[in-house]
């Protein structure tokens, strides 16, 4: 442990000599080398701590913000590859789909328009060269919306997590490459112009944009990928329109995986049952007697089904594991502790290919003495339909002792 301890507080100095070697002047070359040696093998959520801790420390935002370019230099091929089980991100609608798309139409706009028109200005500086330069630039300037989504709904939520550096560091760039535009667009529409300043500047801002792409796909989106919720990814895709968008609209609504369960059911052609009587093996039932007698059981159940979705719980009067009704339509993976994920996972797995039925275990919880078991729910053609689990506290069960007939007063 005080390996990592030394190690992190080595990295911590270099980084603060290499941000205070470029603000002294030294060119991204120079200092290219050290800091892809720096960062070698570790994941980009300890590189924005690390630059986290210096702000912390006293130093300015702005400096740190020269470190920028050398994250874009270097970052390719020294973050470590963030590997998750699904890629939500790669769905239409997903807030981070939109983000790429966006940024893919940016890229077209820089490389098919306004660089080939900067090259035609400074071949002939004509009206009809400067107003289509001009239109490139008004088209550009919906990168506004792009920025403001990133950093009104993004950012917020990053900094709930305690990453603020980076946030603070690309909102002081995107700030620069907006004002940057904005000067390109008055120099368009003045009376005189100098092509090879426009040119420069074009083309300056062009490039800019294009490093700051590369920035939010290889920095920022894998780490509040890494970081944020399903439910607050929902809410970013909420909110999302009433900033707008770059170039484009959202290709379909995302959902995420903590999906409507009854809205399933009504997608697959069925009615989930509201009223009357609903038929068993032995006997009928209303939905309000079931719903009464489950909650009734001295035990929580819990019944997640096939495709791996929580789907119901009881909710008796002495629960032993809190659950909120948020978790209904959450796949059971996300409902516990990730060192247990895998546990879980394997249990359901034996479960569904038909090596187990059941599975126990028992444990000691204050006062109780908590038996929980799993089992393998399964039609009369033994299909499988989910796993049920099952929850007392059997201290209470241990305790007796001799007979109490129903006689007994």
């Amino acid at each position: 442990m005080s390996e990592m301890i030394n190690n992190r507080e080595y990295r911590q100095r270099v980084l603060k000599e290499l941000i205070t070697e470029l603000h002294n002047g030294k060119s991204v070359d120079e200092v290219k080398s050290r800091f892809e040696k720096l960062i070698q093998g570790i994941s980009v959520k300890e590189i924005s701590e690390m630059e986290q801790a210096l702000i912390m420390d006293g130093m300015p935002v702005e400096q740190i913000q020269n470190l920028c370019d050398v994250h874009a230099a270097v970052f390719k091929g020294s973050i470590e590859e963030i590997h998750r089980p699904q890629k939500p991100e790669e769905i239409s609608g997903h807030p981070i789909h939109t983000f790429r798309l966006e940024n893919r139409e940016l890229e077209k706009l820089l490389n098919e328009r306004i660089k080939p028109h900067v090259e035609n200005l400074k071949a002939s500086d004509n009206e009809e060269n400067k107003k289509v330069l001009l239109e490139d630039m008004n088209l550009l300037w919906e990168i506004d919306k792009h920025y403001s989504r990133k950093e009104n709904l993004l950012f917020p939520f990053m900094e709930q997590y305690g990453i603020t550096a980076p946030p603070k560091v690309m909102w002081g760039v995107d700030d620069e490459i907006r004002g940057e535009i904005k000067g390109i667009k008055k120099l368009l529409s003045g009376k005189s112009v100098n092509m090879d300043e426009i040119a420069e500047k074009a083309n300056g801002v062009a490039n800019r944009v294009i490093e700051m792409i590369f920035k939010e796909e290889n920095i920022l989106f894998p780490m509040v990928l890494e970081t944020l919720s399903e439910d607050e990814w929902l809410k970013i895709a909420e909110e999302s329109a009433e900033i707008g968008y770059t170039l484009i609209e959202p290709r379909g609504r995302w959902k995420p995986i903590n999906s409507d369960v009854e809205e399933k059911v009504i997608e697959q052609g069925q009615e989930p049952s509201n009223n009357g009587y609903i038929k068993f093996d032995a006997g009928i039932l209303t939905p309000e007697e079931i719903n009464a007698m489950l909650n009734t059981l001295p035990l929580d159940i819990t019944f997640v089904d096939k495709d791996g979705a929580v789907k119901y719980f009881t909710q008796g009067k002495e629960r032993i594991f809190a659950r909120p009704k948020t978790i209904i339509g959450r796949q059971v993976q996300n409902c516990h502790p990730p060192a247990s994920v895998h546990i879980v996972e394997k249990i359901v797995e034996d479960l569904r290919a038909g090596r187990k039925d059941h599975e126990d275990f028992w444990i000691k919880m204050g006062d109780k003495y908590v038996h929980i078991r799993y089992y393998a729910v399964r039609n009369e053609k033994g299909e499988y339909l989910g796993t049920m689990e099952v929850t007392q506290d059997i201290k209470p069960i241990q305790e007796i002792t001799g007979e109490k007939r129903l006689a007994s007063e």
